[in-house]
């Protein structure tokens, strides 16, 4: 399984860049995949999760709004739209997948936000 996160760096505020998470190694078709975050020193959040079957997605309430995940599954990839962007959205960006009783992460991509 592997999982390669691309699409972050330096955004200006108010940006808009879109993250995409290429994935390997599975039925792509088969998993729902989320955007987590993750600031040094704090806890990794979750952003985001999308459905394989329907492609319902589910936004963690503190990020509603600003962040839209979408899929591909012609490609085996994973989006997240970022909106808006404000320096506090400044952190390492990873894709998952959980695939029986493993959780499975990209290496991240780093996204700072600043003028």
């Amino acid at each position: 399984v592997q999982l390669v996160e691309s699409g972050g760096g330096l955004v200006q505020p108010g940006g808009s860049p879109r993250l995409s998470c290429a994935a390997s190694g599975f039925i792509f078709d088969d998993y729902a995949i989320a955007w987590f975050r993750q600031v040094p020193g704090k806890e990794r959040e979750g952003i985001s999760c999308i459905r394989s079957t329907d492609g319902k997605t589910y936004d963690a309430p503190s990020m509603k709004g600003r962040f839209t995940i979408s899929r591909d599954n012609a490609k085996n990839t994973v989006y997240l739209q970022m909106n808006s962007l404000k320096p506090e959205d400044t952190a390492v960006y990873y894709c998952n997948a959980k695939i029986g009783p493993f959780d499975y992460w990209g290496q991240g991509t780093q996204v700072t936000v600043s003028s």
